[in-house]
């Protein structure tokens, strides 16, 4: 990619704090082509109300139909948009994104959530091997993920 071309970015997670997270993040990713994958609710809708958006199936977590219902769904949109890099901070939907991103060539960024302090997240564990760049908000979580960065918190 050349130094000034813009990155196409996927950026993919529940609505809520992980949405937050996500947004919280705005220069990072504005600059950028961009698009959304989260769920169709009043919150993510709102604050999404400019952006592409591409509303996944929940509930998500432990819910087998609806993570086989979001593959199908990540194989689509990642055909169609040909994202270089996938960026997540949970939950459940980033699993088929990350996995299928990766084999199509995108790099992915993880960041776990902040209450985490010591645990990992079940989605965290199941993308660490497919994540290039995995980010942890406190140093005990180093233990749990040692090839993970700690660059504090985002809050």
């Amino acid at each position: 990619m050349k130094k000034n071309e813009k990155l196409k970015i996927c950026l993919v997670g529940s609505s809520g704090g992980h949405l937050t997270h996500l947004y919280m993040l705005k220069q990072l990713w504005e600059k950028n082509d961009r698009f959304w994958v989260t769920f169709d609710k009043l919150d993510a809708n709102s604050i999404l109300k400019d952006e592409k958006v591409y509303h996944c199936y929940f509930p998500t977590n432990r819910n087998l139909i609806n993570l086989i219902k979001n593959t199908f769904l990540a194989i689509k949109i990642l055909r169609k948009e040909k994202a270089d890099l996938i960026i997540s901070s949970g939950a459940a939907v980033a699993i088929p994104f990350f996995w299928l991103g990766k084999l199509k060539g995108a790099k992915t960024v993880y960041i776990e959530v902040f209450d985490r302090i010591n645990k990992p997240t079940m989605t965290g564990k199941l993308v660490y091997p497919v994540t290039d760049k995995f980010i942890v908000q406190w140093d005990e979580m180093k233990k749990v993920y040692p090839k993970a960065i700690n660059l504090g918190s985002i809050f």
